[in-house]
């Protein structure tokens, strides 16, 4: 199949992601399929997806009730829950007034196969900081006790904590579900090696795949809307300047 977009590190396809054939091993799937929470017309699961993308690897967004909901076909392509992480943003939707405004969505990492085959690299983050630890006062009676502060060295390189703030992309993105490179870069760093393969079945604008290019993964993805494919693709070729503009953002995210 023709590729819509291909560089040095990235091929994009025009297509569904259950009937495009991937010649490639994939290390790492990103997936951020419709969750059919609403009446729009392109909000509508893909049935079947699950179970016909490759990998043995797949970070999903969602919702609690979209899992739920399509636990069986998870199931179905032998997919297992290994964990899941809390995207919190800074603003939210809420489609009921008698429930809690809702600012986050999950992102739940699946596997295949046994977990001693799949890549993962916790990410840490080196925030060691030092602080003045200062003692509770002691009465005169009980006499010489040493000084009353002292310097100690806390924190230091620990795993990512599983709730992660990122601003979303309100505003600016230029797809209704949009992802902010901040959310995916963690992700993709976890399970994806170095010069391995990340795949998207509903690469949208194409954030992954310039996540993916801008970590040094190479990435591929498939988009079954055209004019989303042509959005993906003029982001994904703009100049290096650019691009090196978007990194430094990963980078302080």
């Amino acid at each position: 199949m023709t590729p819509y977009y291909q560089d040095e590190w990235v091929t994009l396809y025009l297509g569904d992601c259950r009937e495009v054939e991937v010649r490639a091993e994939v290390d790492l799937v990103v997936a951020d399929p419709p969750y059919q929470q609403t009446s729009l017309a392109w909000d509508r699961w893909q049935d079947g997806w699950p179970k016909a993308i490759l990998g043995n690897s797949l970070w999903c967004f969602g919702s609690l009730r979209m899992f739920m909901d399509r636990a069986a076909e998870f199931v179905g392509g032998r997919w297992r829950l290994s964990q899941d992480i809390i995207w919190r943003k800074h603003n939210g939707s809420s489609f009921h007034a008698d429930r809690f405004r809702r600012v986050h969505e999950q992102v739940a990492h699946f596997y295949r196969g046994p977990w001693e085959g799949v890549f993962r690299l916790p990410v840490t983050t080196p925030d060691a900081t030092k602080r003045t630890v200062r003692r509770k006062a002691r009465p005169n009676h009980m006499g010489y006790v040493g000084d009353q502060f002292y310097t100690a060295q806390d924190g230091g390189p620990r795993l990512q904590r599983s709730v992660i703030e990122v601003r979303s992309e309100h505003g600016r993105a230029v797809h209704p579900t949009q992802k902010p490179l901040g959310i995916l870069t963690p992700l993709i760093e976890y399970g994806c090696p170095e010069g391995g393969t990340v795949f998207d079945p509903f690469t949208g604008s194409g954030s992954t795949l310039l996540a993916g290019r801008l970590l040094g993964r190479r990435s591929i993805g498939v988009e079954a809307d055209e004019s989303y494919c042509e959005i993906a693709a003029r982001r994904l070729s703009q100049e290096v300047l650019d691009l090196s503009a978007e990194s430094h953002s990963v980078a302080n995210q």
